[in-house]
């Protein structure tokens, strides 16, 4: 069966047009549909006047549920349903029940690639031409999806579908991610009625800034073992559940997008050992790419022409390799490993979930493996903290050492080695980030909806990327794209639907996407029927720095690859074909100029810091008082790179008191004031700053116990220059008298962990203290905190030009 895109072809009307019971679909053009004429009578007495309902709005006959799972930061060789060794039942038994596409690409990076598959349009046209994170003020770069540009949640659920969203939400902008909001920009401002998940690039499977809405939610707490993977899996099988009881006949829309595989790598203890006794990364990452590469060939994912990549000179073999390296290597893959097998175990309960609910027949099921390609961001030696990597600082195999036994747990925030990202791309160049190779954008994805798709267990090689998903769920659910949607005139999405596809007879047919550009950080390609053009990247995804980079234009050299012939961009054949070549790049910058990808910029970390707005641009001062919970970066006064002063106006009870006064991080770095927990009835109240760099370095600053009554208490800081990461002195006082002195060889540099929050009167999530002056959040002040202030020296120029 095949479907063309377009509106059902007359109105579906059930039940008596005006009563109660009565449901109509739409012709989709206008969301919200234009209310409905009154279609009673009204006289003076109810008795002789006519009742009448507006009918409800339903999807027309036949439109499926719709299940869209994508998995974070995967690689293409990953999955055993692609070749790889880590085993994925629940994605291989979509793959038998319907299609894997082989020729399936992203954008290269987290957020980027989101913005795309929920809109149907490309990730500069939404404002997403980099990560949030690093946001700038143009058009294509400022992380706010054009209101002109609406969602395929928006469209469903104005067409009568529920609509929901589990997990990963990396498309509401850093700068109004807080408790003021605007909310029009989180999940159920973009058109998904029920959100369950974080908000941004990372968080901790153990204690994550979870939300519920826009509520923030700490069910971890006194709850041990409890892990997002299984609890995201249980709220999305309850949420299917409800909707199969109280409104049986009403489809769904569920995006579920676990954090599984990013960082940290977040596994069960029981995850670890099974997969840690299937030995499947003891031979190595060279020899682990071999075998993948054979499981690819023999179960056709790639065919016969395609060429193993070669290995990179700028990652080391594991031949040369110690001991140490390869003892750290192995356990960093076997945790990788179980994340991600254990998070296809949870999808896979969902998926049995709807059918269980007799549900199955009629869902459409897309399994997206990633978001891009396999993540390099733990640098190459990877680390037990990823925010080591986005502040610059590598850490030595000797020190990691000291995590080897708690990897994966709560105590770490891992990301493997860059040679594993490598191999999980297998058989491709580059990885996540690097939109230029197929590394960093080809993502296996497999496709079920029993009597649509029943070429069971097919491939298709159509080139297809993540824009083209919206299409196809319209088209299968036999919805317009709309004209309006509250009251702005939409854009035209500029994804292709992949529904031809689903016909065997038409199996090898030409694929109707002809052309794609990418770009991410100044690397680009474009494709354009069976050929692309593509830069060599100029820096390396693994070694992240402030460094500045070459120019965005004149620094890059092309690479021009004929796929059909070279599927894996093997063979460079620019210097063979000078006109073919630069056929392409002129095409790539039509395509760049029509799709907001201009001004190009290849800067990384140095754009962390660019100056964005918030709620705290501007401002040098800020003052609060009491409780104050769960406020994100974006919303909290920044110490990074700068003097401050804090100052602490409490109250002491009779007896004493401790807990957190204000704190922004936990275990992986930050800072804390508060009075300390003492041990066995001794040391308690006393007054600490504390100073976490990164888990790698903590220093304090302490003072006497507080007595019954009023204080002040201040810590200062002041760097000893200018300049990223700088050290200097911190003086810590109480009630006017110096009592403690101490210094900083450095600062935190870029960030702290960005799944942490700033808190004031408690620690809601990890906490800084590790040995000494350890606590367990929320470790509650039970003081009274009269007035907090925060006095910033003013923020430094940090904008990076090219």
């Amino acid at each position: 069966m095949t479907f063309s895109w377009a509106p059902v072809a007359a109105q579906q009307v059930t039940g008596t047009p005006g009563s109660p019971g009565a449901t109509t679909t739409i012709n989709g053009k206008q969301l919200p549909a234009p209310p409905s004429k009154f279609g009673g009578m009204v006289k003076e007495k109810a008795s002789e006047s006519t009742p009448w309902w507006a009918p409800r709005v339903v999807p027309p006959k036949g439109a499926p549920n719709v299940l869209l799972i994508m998995t974070d930061d995967q690689g293409f060789g990953a999955p055993s349903t692609f070749g790889g060794v880590i085993p994925t039942p629940s994605m291989d038994r979509i793959a038998k029940a319907g299609l894997r596409y082989t020729n399936f690409h992203s954008t290269s990076l987290c957020s980027p690639t989101r913005a795309a598959l929920i809109t149907g349009r490309n990730h500069h046209s939404v404002g997403y031409g980099v990560v949030g994170e690093i946001a700038t003020g143009y058009p294509g770069y400022d992380s706010i999806i054009p209101i002109e540009k609406g969602t395929i949640g928006t469209i469903l659920k104005e067409n009568g579908y529920a609509t929901s969203w589990f997990g990963k939400d990396h498309n509401t902008p850093s700068y109004q991610s807080s408790q003021a909001g605007p909310f029009h920009q989180w999940p159920n401002g973009m058109g998904f009625e029920y959100f369950y998940g974080f908000v941004g690039g990372d968080a901790s499977q153990w204690q994550p800034n979870l939300f519920r809405n826009t509520t923030a939610i700490y069910p971890f707490l006194n709850n041990p073992g409890w892990n997002l993977e299984t609890a995201m899996a249980d709220e999305a099988i309850q949420y299917i559940k409800q909707l199969k009881e109280v409104a049986p006949g009403k489809p769904w829309l569920v995006y579920y997008v676990p954090g599984a595989t990013h960082a940290p790598h977040h596994p069960t203890p029981e995850w670890i050992k099974k997969i840690s006794d299937m030995h499947l990364f003891d031979e190595g990452w060279n020899k682990v790419r071999e075998k993948i590469f054979a499981n690819q060939k023999r179960l056709g994912i790639m065919p016969e022409n395609a060429s193993l990549t070669p290995w990179p000179k700028g990652l080391q073999e594991w031949d040369s390799l110690n001991l140490e390296e390869k003892k750290l290597f192995i356990r960093q893959a076997d945790i990788y490993g179980a994340y991600l097998a254990y998070a296809d175990h949870e999808i896979g309960r969902v998926i049995q979930a709807v059918e269980d609910l007799g549900q199955l027949d009629n869902t459409l099921i897309i399994y997206i493996g990633g978001d891009n390609g396999a993540s390099a961001e733990g640098m190459v030696n990877g680390t037990p903290n990823e925010f080591t990597t986005f502040n610059g600082v590598p850490v030595p195999v000797k020190d990691q050492l000291l995590w080897y036994p708690f990897w994966g747990s709560e105590r770490t925030f891992p990301h493997f080695a860059a040679g594993w990202a490598w191999t999980m791309d297998t058989p491709f160049k580059w990885v996540k980030q690097v939109p230029s190779h197929f590394g960093g954008t080809a993502q296996g994805v497999v496709m079920s909806w029993p009597g649509h798709i029943n070429d069971l267990g097919g491939i298709r090689r159509q080139f297809h990327h993540v824009i083209d998903i919206v299409p196809t769920i319209l088209e299968a659910a036999g919805i317009a794209q709309p004209d309006m949607v509250n009251g702005i005139k939409q854009d035209p999405i500029e994804g292709v639907s992949m529904a031809y596809t689903w016909e065997k007879a038409v199996a090898n047919a030409p694929s109707t996407r002809k052309t794609q550009y990418f770009e991410m950080l100044g690397n680009r390609a474009i494709y354009q029927d069976g050929w692309v053009a593509a830069t060599t990247p100029a820096t390396l995804p693994w070694e992240l720095s402030t460094a500045t980079p070459p120019d965005v234009i004149t620094g890059y050299n092309w690479e021009l690859y004929n796929l059909q012939e070279d599927p894996t961009q093997f063979n460079d054949l620019a210097a063979k074909m000078p006109d073919k070549l630069k056929q392409m790049q002129d095409l790539f910058y039509a395509e760049a100029k029509k799709y907001n990808v201009l001004p190009l910029d290849n800067s990384t970390l140095a754009r962390w810091n660019t100056p964005r707005p918030s709620l705290t641009a501007g401002r040098t001062e800020f003052t609060y008082s009491g409780e104050l919970l769960g406020t994100p970066a974006s919303a909290a006064p920044s110490i990074l790179n700068k003097g401050y002063v804090i100052s602490a106006e409490v109250e002491i009870p009779q007896g004493g008191a401790e807990g957190m006064i204000v704190t922004h991080g936990g275990r992986f770095g930050g800072y804390g004031l508060f009075l300390s927990k003492g041990e066995f009835g001794a040391g308690r109240g006393k007054v600490v700053f504390l100073y976490n760099l990164l888990d790698l370095k903590r220093t304090t600053w302490e003072g006497p116990e507080l007595e019954a009554g009023k204080h002040t208490i201040v810590f200062e800081f002041k760097p000893e220059a200018p300049g990223l990461g700088k050290g200097g002195t911190g003086i810590l006082s109480v009630d006017g008298k110096e009592v403690a002195r101490n210094t900083l060889e450095h600062t935190t540099p870029i960030t702290f962990p960005e799944d942490e929050t700033f808190d004031i009167g408690q620690d809601t999530r990890t906490g800084l203290a590790l040995l000494e002056y350890r606590y367990e959040p929320p470790f509650k002040f039970t003081g009274k905190l009269n007035k907090l202030t925060f006095k910033l020296d003013p923020e430094p120029e940090t904008q990076a030009k090219n």
